[in-house]
């Protein structure tokens, strides 16, 4: 009897430690995650009127698939640019205008499957829209892809104006036509963003943020949001009219690799 219960102790205790590996495991996975500084902080906590519309978190990006290191569709930044940021909406809200953000920190992770993509001169998928007149082969040649991002940083976002009250975007559809990003405003994706003569990520020299070709509305437009990241101490990428980084960035020189989640968050 003795023996009995021995042996069915030492088959309790295995079958314990069973489940015990396979419930503890992903929770050690989870909390072996980096974690962000405690000078991040989730957009929300700091403006809760910017409009988000997360690019990454969806298939509707240049890469066709959700981003690597996006586990919600949430803007993070330091908390130095989100200030800075909700000066900007302020100013827009005053004027009947608000912020919306595609993209805000983004992990190395997300810029490695970036750089994978990109090495895959067979996935197209996406060109009809995102960058129609590049050839593939030259993305890194012409600066649109790179090993790092100043997004990783913290302290760089990409942006445009929705005239308020906001319109709503319709979802994309996987496997949908697709329309150049540099088509009329009324012709590309429907975007509920005022026209900034080309959409968001379009990998084309008509993106570049004074170029010649734009004018009229949509010069002003572009003058309009970048103005305004400028008084708020803010500098535009000249490629990109919709790419602005903090000129007193917290973290100049570290790129961040934790997950795009409330959990990295203090």
């Amino acid at each position: 009897m003795r023996k009995q219960r021995t042996d069915l102790r030492v088959l309790l205790l295995a079958f314990v430690a069973f489940l015990s590996w396979g419930l503890v495991s992903p929770a050690v996975a989870v909390a072996s995650e980096p974690k962000a500084p405690h000078t991040f902080v989730a957009l929300r906590a700091v403006d809760r009127s910017i409009i988000q519309e997360m690019r990454y978190f969806t298939p509707h990006n240049f890469v066709g698939e959700p981003i690597d290191g996006y586990q919600e569709p949430l803007c993070i930044l330091t908390r130095a640019a989100a200030d800075a940021l909700h000066e900007v909406q302020v100013q827009m809200l005053s004027t009947g205008y608000s912020l919306k953000v595609y993209d805000c920190y983004r992990p190395q992770r997300a810029v490695n499957h970036f750089v994978r993509w990109a090495e895959d001169l067979a996935d197209d998928t996406m060109k009809g829209e995102f960058y129609p007149r590049v050839d593939k082969s030259r993305l890194f040649t012409d600066g649109y892809i790179a090993e790092k991002s100043g997004h990783s940083r913290g302290s760089t976002m990409d942006l445009t104006i929705v005239k308020l009250p906001a319109k709503r975007t319709r979802p994309y559809v996987p496997g949908e036509p697709l329309v150049p990003c540099y088509e009329p405003h009324g012709t590309r994706f429907p975007d509920n963003s005022v026209d900034m003569g080309t959409g968001f990520d379009c990998f084309d020299t008509l993106a570049h943020t004074l170029d010649p070709r734009i004018t009229g509305v949509q010069l002003e437009n572009r003058l309009r949001l970048k103005d305004a990241m400028e008084a708020a101490g803010f500098r535009n990428l000249p490629e990109e009219w919709w790419h602005f980084t903090l000129n007193n960035e917290p973290y100049p020189d570290t790129y961040f690799n934790f997950p795009i989640a409330r959990a990295s968050l203090s």
